[in-house]
């Protein structure tokens, strides 16, 4: 084999709690998360120079280490003594610092082709273990599907699939750093907390509107007093029909759950009408393994 070609899947939090500050600064977090049907593309081939070479087709993307996609690549030469050379072509998809684990994925996806490329026949847990060293969410991204992220994120436990449903994300023409939420976050004055376990009975039950009811994100309180249009996106997804709509991580991506396809199309269209999102998707959860 010498070309793989790999879907980058986004994640979006069903729940975020945070429940703690370590003493070295980083937050424990409580948070139930899935995949859902928006990816990016990338193609890995095999190269007989050798080093490591990715291109995307957004000018603006780093194309070097700074790109978490080019980091696994390098982190998996070494640790394996990969002694060809590597070309990685992105194609992106998901926004870029969206709350929708876009890098991170797009690193899980490296992680995973390499090691199918090169036959190295690494266990999903060795993957998981090695991703944990770029960023906290690239062991979920490994993992895909449903799952409760504990820690800083990277103690995963699977759990059953989430019942189907359509799912529109909408992010908004604003950035948000996910370091100035967390630093702005201020544990003592959180008065709203998600009941995770209410939404795991959910996803246990194959309750769908028990779910959508259950959803929470703590950051919200302090992304939405910043960015007010991410309150307007959640409120316009619910009066077109969404069973519940949640900011992602944190943000400045919003997204709805809906049981159809039709009221799912209106409330993009709704949205699209008034301008109140930069990018729009209309799409479904996904729960099937990573190819």
């Amino acid at each position: 084999m010498h070309e793989i070609e790999l879907k980058a899947r986004a994640k979006i939090n069903l729940t975020l709690d945070v429940v703690g500050k370590r003493p070295d600064g980083y937050h424990e977090v409580e948070m139930i998360m899935q995949t859902v049907n928006l990816y990016d593309y990338i193609t890995i081939r095999k190269m007989r120079a050798p080093g490591i070479k990715l291109k995307t087709d957004l000018k603006w993307l780093p194309e070097d280490e700074r790109n978490l996609a080019y980091k696994a690549a390098k982190l998996m030469v070494e640790t394996y003594n990969i002694d060809q050379g590597i070309l990685i072509e992105l194609k992106k998809r998901i926004p870029v610092a969206a709350g929708l684990a876009g890098g991170s994925s797009d690193a899980a996806a490296v992680f995973v082709g390499l090691n199918t490329l090169f036959d190295l026949n690494l266990q999903k847990t060795d993957l998981m273990d090695l991703g944990v060293k770029l960023g906290a969410d690239i062991p979920y991204c490994i993992l895909t599907g449903t799952a409760l992220a504990q820690g800083i994120g990277e103690r995963l436990t699977k759990l059953p699939p989430m019942p189907f449903c359509h799912v529109v994300i909408a992010k908004p023409p604003i950035s948000v750093s996910t370091a100035h939420v967390y630093k702005s976050l201020n544990l003592e004055e959180i008065s709203f907390h998600p009941n995770t376990e209410e939404v795991i009975e959910g996803i246990k039950k194959r309750d769908l509107r028990k779910i959508a009811k259950n959803l929470g994100n703590v950051l919200e309180s302090v992304t939405i007093k910043e960015h007010p249009i991410i309150e307007e996106i959640k409120n316009t997804l619910v009066e077109y029909g969404a069973l519940g709509s949640l900011m992602s991580g944190s943000g400045p991506s919003v997204f709805g759950l809906f049981e159809n396809s039709k009221d799912a199309q209106a409330a993009a269209k709704e949205l699209r009408l008034h301008s109140k999102a930069k990018d729009i998707f209309v799409t479904t959860i996904f729960n099937r393994e990573r190819v």
